[in-house]
């Protein structure tokens, strides 16, 4: 007959059963983990290891490392990534900060928030080459170009004739953008201009062939035109009948430097100057009649490239912290609030020793994030910057993948400056890691 199984035995036999499953169980969830885990240190130390050598696999020991610290293109980057490091997280976090205190205190404060934070969901990639677009020269073009020229134009409005120029200068001279008489004019005499260089698109509709007004001994008098016939036909530089009149050009009177009369040209291009004392005057075709239309900076030049794609960043990346910092002053005890205003305290004084203070545990992830992000920094520079000037914009990890993958082929130096990369970063994820066990005790 079979030995009789006690409830000592089963009881043993299911703890093992449990205990086995309790480790499938672990080995389930932190197997996969263990795995990346293992190739991510495996990754490092390969790394760190091909440091040592150079693009064709002899070993060099640190000359990688001096190659970053010696060599011109390197050194910019180096300074680059310190330029981001030094004011990137701290306007990210400030931003981040004013708009979610802001945002509190209206009543579409979702929607403005989830406006901020609409960039963050787009890649980096497709906000780079958005980006690309509204940095264009053109503003035709370019949205940013686009905004400054219609507030320029309020102020000085383009000319009616931008880019024109004399077609002789046997009677007149150009000065400043505008255009004088060589000679003196006496009052009753005539002064002439021939104009050239005028697209005929920019010739308004109501000008007519020109006409040459009768002198008058009280006044200063004379015609505007463009100086051009089709083929080839007409004098250069005189006033023939066929020739069109140009419109609305301000014709000044000058005597001692100021101008003592104005007047407009008419349809026919004729003008005349009155209310003049004898004398002689300069006759001046005034410069706003000329003035060139603004023509649009270039941001993705040398001298506006860093500031060009640091404010992209920010555009990108100001929603995340305004939604970080938004959801740490709701956990705030608004009785602190209260109690600081009941004792006296102004909303600056509130806003700088409790809410501040009630925000540090959160303004201090994303300021750590923000430091972490701008050292990988890499997408944004490639797309944004042209490539004349991508060596001026150029960051760390911009030359990492140069080196190693964008056509350099030196893994050698790719890995060097990986190395660098992951050194910078380590400390400040080593501080948050116990900045995040501090706060758990």
């Amino acid at each position: 007959m079979p030995t009789p199984v006690t409830s000592s035995a089963a009881a043993h036999t299911g703890r093992r059963r449990d205990k086995m499953k309790n480790k499938l169980a672990t080995i389930a969830f932190l197997g996969p983990a263990f795995i990346v885990l293992g190739l991510l240190v495996y990754a490092i130390v390969f790394t760190v290891g091909r440091s040592f050598f150079d693009a064709y696999g002899g070993f060099v020991g640190f000359r990688n490392y001096q190659r970053v610290f010696s060599e011109p293109r390197m050194l910019v980057a180096v300074r680059n990534n310190a330029i981001w490091v030094a004011i990137v997280p701290a306007v990210v976090t400030s931003l981040g900060v004013i708009f979610a205190v802001l945002t509190e205190r209206i009543r579409w404060s979702a929607a403005f928030r989830m406006v901020l934070f609409m960039p963050l969901v787009i890649s980096s990639l497709a906000a780079g080459v958005t980006f690309r677009f509204m940095y264009a020269g053109n503003p035709n073009e370019g949205f940013v170009n686009a905004v400054i020229q219609q507030v320029v134009h309020i102020a000085k409005p383009p000319g009616l004739y931008p880019g024109a120029r004399l077609s002789t200068d046997d009677f007149a001279v150009a000065v400043d953008g505008a255009f004088e008489s060589k000679a003196p004019v006496q009052l009753g005499g005539q002064a002439n201009f021939a104009l050239a260089a005028i697209r005929p698109q920019l010739v308004p509709e109501n000008a007519t062939t020109l006409t040459v007004p009768a002198s008058s001994q009280s006044s200063i008098s004379g015609v505007v035109w463009l100086d051009f016939l089709s083929g080839g036909r007409g004098t250069r530089g005189y006033p023939d009948p066929e020739k069109t009149g140009l419109p609305g050009i301000r014709v000044e009177a000058v005597k001692d430097g100021k101008v003592v009369a104005t007047a407009y040209t008419g349809n026919d291009g004729s003008y005349a100057l009155t209310g003049l004392a004898p004398g002689a005057y300069t006759i001046r075709l005034s410069a706003d009649s000329f003035r060139q239309p603004f023509g649009g900076y270039y941001w993705l030049g040398r001298d506006f490239i860093i500031p060009a794609l640091i404010i992209a960043y920010v555009w990108i990346n100001t929603g995340f912290a305004v939604m970080m910092i938004g959801a740490g002053l709701s956990s705030i005890n608004r009785d602190l609030l209260e109690a600081a205003r009941t004792e006296g305290a102004n909303e600056w004084q509130v806003f700088r020793y409790v809410t501040i203070p009630a925000l540090m545990p959160v303004v201090t992830v994303i300021f750590v994030r923000g430091i972490i992000s701008v050292l990988k920094i890499f997408d944004l520079v490639l797309v944004v910057a042209p490539e004349p000037v991508r060596a001026d914009a150029t960051v760390l990890a911009l030359e990492m993948w140069n080196a190693a993958f964008g056509g350099m082929n030196d893994h050698g130096l790719g890995s060097a400056l990986a190395t660098i990369l992951f050194l910078l970063i380590l400390p400040v994820m080593l501080s948050n890691i116990r900045r995040f066990r501090l706060d758990q005790q």
